[in-house]
């Protein structure tokens, strides 16, 4: 199953992965490099959520299928690594 949802639109894409350490969707500048894999994502440069605000930032990697947590994220999976769930939809935990 796909661990990214591309959102088309005129130019360009939007794509969307499940955080589970955030509870909620996350999406890398359109700019980013991506990969083009679905099922093995890699993005570059490295995914800031919330990088203003201490106590909500969410800061990774995602490489080859797994999201590699910075310790600068506010959550308990700060500093590990784990597989990129399923995308299972929007209704999994909240649009970001």
């Amino acid at each position: 199953m796909d661990k990214i949802h591309v959102s088309k639109f005129d130019g360009g894409a939007h794509y969307f992965f499940y955080c589970p350490g955030c509870k909620m969707h996350h999406a890398p500048n359109h700019t980013w490099e991506f990969n083009g894999d679905l099922v093995k994502p890699t993005f570059s440069p490295s995914i800031l959520v919330n990088g203003s605000h201490p106590d909500k930032r969410c800061h990774s990697f995602v490489r080859n299928g797994s999201i590699e947590y910075l310790s600068d994220c506010f959550h308990t999976l700060a500093g590990k690594t784990i597989e990129l769930p399923d995308f299972e939809g929007f209704g999994q935990g909240g649009e970001d």
